[in-house]
């Protein structure tokens, strides 16, 4: 890998780790607005809400000028979401703009990538985004847990800069403050990073014309057979994630009797886990054998139906860590198989909004039924039954899908062609 690809990873690495320590942060702030608690999984959802919304058009956008621009423009973005919450906007609201500003960041950081490098490479990027991303994810979780500690918010606060009245007065301001600096951090790393030389023709501007352009794009990847299988399970694999960090939570108060702060760490065990198997299959699985990993969803969902059975901290630990190496293993190398398809069939920045849209789509979805469930009150191990036996179901239609495709015709010597 090049400079310029690892430029990239620390640009991802901080602003990643800034969203996930800002969602704990809003987590907290609705707790100390005694908001309701159907509200917490709302927060992911507005998130990803730009993802679906704006599908048509970030693409485009992500083609319109070098990557590294948009990366820098849209981090911006993250910067204004998170100032909003250090001004009492509330946390839904800003989260969402964080939210806007993500979606369309995506395609640029997945779309260099194929800019960037060979086919033959893009499973082992991948395997290095996603592990590296996982390691944002549980050192963000577990900053933002800290940050909200009462202790640690203390002394935060007894930071002075002589003559300077910075007008952090709050705890809620003080971690704010911290996450923002992150983000800023990962502005300088956007500025850093190169220009690879790609351009696309001139994109188009109007509305109608971008909805119908990404019409025709989500057309095409869904009718690919290679295309359809891994965009299916990459689909199912970011609903069902988003939705088990909230069970995580849930399942860490009821069953484990932890408070927040606490629990906040069990998210960042089982991102440990899918950092393992993301970078175990970045080694191990060729693009070619991409497909041989579904069976391990499968497995995963069964096993997550365990969860029911645990009480004790330690063997919960053990089981999310193998739940997120399963995870890590079969989604790299179809988030790999995905974004090849998208580069061959499309333009980078339009495969990767398509897959955007239909990944956050599935998001939405399974947290809409979630925030239900919560409102109806219904039990959490119930709730950890019924998603993983719907995962695992899932998995195997997949599955049967793929054999049924495979008897028409081998579509798997399709793997590592080059772009039409």
């Amino acid at each position: 890998m090049n400079r310029g690809f690892y430029t990239i990873m620390a640009a991802q690495f901080f602003s990643s780790l800034a969203d996930n320590a800002l969602l704990i942060a809003a987590i907290a702030l609705l707790t100390t607005m005694q908001a309701p608690a159907w509200m917490t999984p709302l927060l992911k959802l507005f998130f990803v809400l730009s993802y679906v919304l704006l599908a048509a058009f970030v693409g485009a956008f992500a083609d319109s000028m070098p990557k590294g621009r948009v990366m820098f423009v849209t981090n911006m973005i993250k910067i204004v979401g998170c100032a909003m919450m250090f001004f009492d906007v509330h946390p839904l609201l800003a989260y969402a703009v964080v939210g806007f500003g993500a979606a369309a960041y995506s395609p640029a950081k997945y779309g260099i990538l194929t800019e960037l490098l060979p086919p033959e490479k893009l499973v082992a990027a991948n395997g290095w985004i996603e592990g590296l991303t996982v390691i944002s994810i549980i050192l963000g979780t577990v900053m933002g847990g800290a940050l909200v500690n009462s202790k640690i918010s203390a002394m935060l606060l007894n930071i002075d800069f002589p003559g300077i009245d910075v007008g952090i007065d709050t705890s809620a301001e003080a971690a704010l403050s911290v996450i923002m600096v992150t983000y800023v951090l990962a502005a300088i790393f956007n500025l850093k990073i190169p220009d690879t030389g790609a351009r696309y023709p001139h994109q188009e501007r109007n509305p109608i014309r971008l909805v119908a352009d990404f019409a025709g794009c989500f057309t095409t990847l869904w009718k690919d057979k290679l295309g359809q299988i891994s965009l299916a399970v990459t689909t199912l694999f970011w609903g069902a994630g988003a939705t088990l960090q909230f069970i995580v939570l849930k399942w860490a108060e009821k069953s484990l009797n932890m408070p927040l702060d606490k629990a906040a760490i069990l998210q960042g065990v089982f991102a440990v886990g899918v950092a393992v198997g993301a970078t175990t299959a970045a080694r191990f699985v060729p693009l070619k054998k991409a497909l041989t990993v579904m069976p391990l969803g499968v497995g995963m969902g069964l096993i997550v139906t365990t969860m029911t059975m645990v009480h004790t901290v330690w063997i919960a630990y053990v089981l999310l860590v193998l739940i997120g190496a399963l995870a890590g293993y079969f989604v790299v190398p179809m988030n790999a198989l995905l974004q090849h398809r998208g580069h061959v069939l499309l333009s980078a920045g339009h495969s990767i909004a398509v897959q955007n849209f239909n990944e956050n789509l599935s998001v939405l979805t399974m947290l809409m039924l979630y925030a239900l469930m919560v409102k109806l009150n219904l039990d959490i191990n119930f709730v950890i039954v019924l998603f993983g036996l719907f995962v695992a179901g899932t998995m195997l239609l997949a599955m049967k899908k793929h054999a049924a495709n495979q008897r028409e015709h081998d579509n798997l010597a399709l793997i590592g062609e080059h772009k039409h």
